[in-house]
């Protein structure tokens, strides 16, 4: 049997078009706001993971770009020094793995966006409340406006399958979508990645999408997951 190609990584550039935002609409509708360069707001959006946070924030600041600055840090990443630029929009996913000067930094920049026309959109999995974060950071991300990304229902999951495999061309069965449901992740990219990868392994071993090849994949997936 050849190979299964290895990459089951989504590989839509993240955008609000391509958000599937079911009951979330009002919070994709606040974080479009954030392209105005006149809109000063604090937004923090949390969620599980795999819930499309991250997805969200950088769709945020693709949208921004053409009109202000528009920067995504990782809070894994940040350092002492955040790129804050005057009239921008600073965009800062995980803050709960922002290191202690990192956080430092952050709260200089609440301080300062009023002066300097900074947006400001963070992330991370728990309400603000349960963030291990310094006090006075964490209580500055409680006063800002708090979204959390909603789950989906399991029809509307299966809906924006269909779709995505509708936008590669795949015909699927829907017992295919049936079985992936049941027996596959619960966070909706994990599962388009699943369609992602059985696409591929299909076209490269010219075989129709059946159930066995989707087990294959999901397979493949796991054992990916377990490294």
């Amino acid at each position: 049997m050849t190979q299964l190609l290895l990459d089951l990584k989504p590989d839509q550039i993240p955008t609000f078009d391509n958000f599937v935002a079911g009951i979330n609409g009002e919070l994709v509708n606040r974080l479009r706001t954030l392209a105005d360069p006149g809109c000063f707001d604090m937004i923090y959006v949390w969620g599980t993971s795999g819930s499309g946070r991250s997805h969200l924030l950088n769709a945020a600041a693709l949208a921004a770009e053409a009109r202000r600055p528009a920067q995504v840090v990782a809070g894994s990443e940040a350092g002492a020094d955040l790129p804050a630029a005057p009239g921008g929009l600073l965009v800062v996913d995980d803050v709960n793995e922002l290191s202690a000067e990192a956080q430092i930094a952050l709260f200089r920049s609440f301080n300062s966006a009023r002066l300097v026309g900074l947006a400001l959109l963070l992330s991370g999995p728990v309400p603000p409340l349960h963030l291990e974060l310094r006090e006075d950071l964490r209580t500055r991300i409680g006063q800002s406006l708090i979204y959390e990304v909603k789950p989906l229902s399991d029809e509307e999951k299966t809906d924006a399958l269909r779709r995505h495999a509708q936008l590669r061309g795949m015909r699927l069965d829907d017992a295919l979508l049936q079985y992936l449901m049941r027996h596959g992740r619960r966070d909706l990219p994990a599962l388009m990645a699943v369609l992602d990868g059985l696409d591929r392994a299909s076209l490269q071993q010219q075989r129709p999408a059946t159930l066995p090849l989707l087990k294959e994949v999901m397979q493949l997936q796991t054992d990916n997951d377990n490294l």
